[in-house]
């Protein structure tokens, strides 16, 4: 993976302020969920919050599916991890009569469980409050004050919140499948919301694209609809009194863009004229993602960089922590620093 590839994106922040290698290790990428809710005690459904080293969530899934002699549905979790890290995170097992298989028997070198608890339901999709990173960056060039400023940016303005190269697929070509699939070609239905999701994802990140290049991508303008931080409650258009401009300012609220679908775009004025302008080459993924009967929604365009910390290992070596809003990317973060790179030959997460 290289979180350089997406230069073709225009940055928040400036040009490249270092160079490294990231990922040497499974180990230079640690991700834990935060939570977003407490085990009832009770149900059906064990909660069981793992470790898993080199392996990806759907992977983990049908692992532990094995192990409890369920159909893989039967699992659930809250969100989808990467593969070359270390990941912690929860996943819901449906065991009727509360009958569970000894948990030494799913251990293994790469899974290790950490915690366990009965729960009333499966767990859904998005149901943590967020993640906690910690990243170390290798052979790493650049001047130590530079880095520092722009961690210090980073920290105090946050960053666009880019769909990161994850959702596009290995080789980058799921926008095209959505494509291949608006213009008839048959898709398993699995691939199919995974495709769909890539098409809206590239709409989105063409009005965030354009929003930076206008340079107002987080202050707010005329027809601005804001997302509360740490939400996904949306209002406006507002106008742009002094209040909102200041509760954007310490980043309390967020601009939106659009997720494109059915319906009228919800923004007005100058943000809807440069939403519609900024889409206005993508007509068959707009009328492909209308076909399929999504509904118009909203995306913040910044996501907060919480408890962002950082440390010099040794004079190429840094290690950064933060916490990101559920469905941020952490490489969006390495984005704003500069050209990251992985060994040759590692393949995309």
């Amino acid at each position: 993976m290289n979180v350089d590839a997406p230069t073709r994106l225009p940055r928040a922040h400036g040009g490249a302020v270092l160079s490294a290698v990231f990922r040497s290790t499974p180990e230079d990428f640690l991700v834990e969920e935060i939570a977003g809710f407490e085990a009832s005690g009770q149900g059906e459904h064990l909660l069981l919050t793992v470790e898993k080293r080199g392996m990806n969530t759907a992977f983990a899934a049908k692992r532990i599916a094995a192990w409890a002699s369920i159909p893989e549905m039967g699992v659930g979790y809250a969100g989808l991890k990467d593969r070359h890290a270390v990941t912690r995170q929860r996943f819901s097992v449906h065991i009727p009569k509360k009958l569970a298989p000894d948990i030494k028997a799913l251990e293994s070198e790469d899974l290790r469980v950490l915690d366990q608890c009965w729960h009333s339901r499966k767990l859904p999709r998005g149901a943590l409050a967020g993640n906690r990173f910690e990243l170390v960056l290798r052979e790493m060039v650049g001047e130590p004050e530079a880095i520092e400023t722009r961690l210090s940016a980073i920290r105090e303005q946050g960053i666009p919140n880019y769909f990161g190269e994850q959702r596009f697929g290995r080789s980058g070509d799921n926008v095209d499948a959505a494509l291949r699939m608006f213009r008839g070609e048959r898709v398993r239905r699995e691939q199919r919301s995974i495709i769909l999701s890539a098409a809206r994802s590239e709409l989105f990140n063409a009005v965030l694209a354009a929003r930076i290049a206008d340079g107002r991508w987080c202050q707010g303008m005329e027809g601005e609809v804001w997302m509360l931080d740490g939400t996904q409650s949306v209002f406006g258009p507002e106008l742009l009194t002094d209040e909102i401009l200041a509760r954007a300012a310490r980043q309390d609220i967020h601009p939106t863009g659009a997720m494109w679908g059915l319906g009228d775009l919800r923004s007005r004025d100058a943000v809807r004229a440069l939403e519609e302008s900024a889409v206005l080459p993508f007509a068959e993924l707009r009328a492909g993602l209308e076909g399929a009967g999504l509904k118009q929604e909203r995306r913040a365009l910044r996501v907060q960089v919480g408890q962002l910390q950082w440390q010099w290992l040794a004079l190429d070596v840094l290690k950064l922590s933060f916490v990101l809003a559920p469905g941020a990317y952490a490489t969006e973060v390495l984005a704003e620093l500069g050209s990251i790179r992985s060994p040759q030959g590692m393949p995309g997460a």
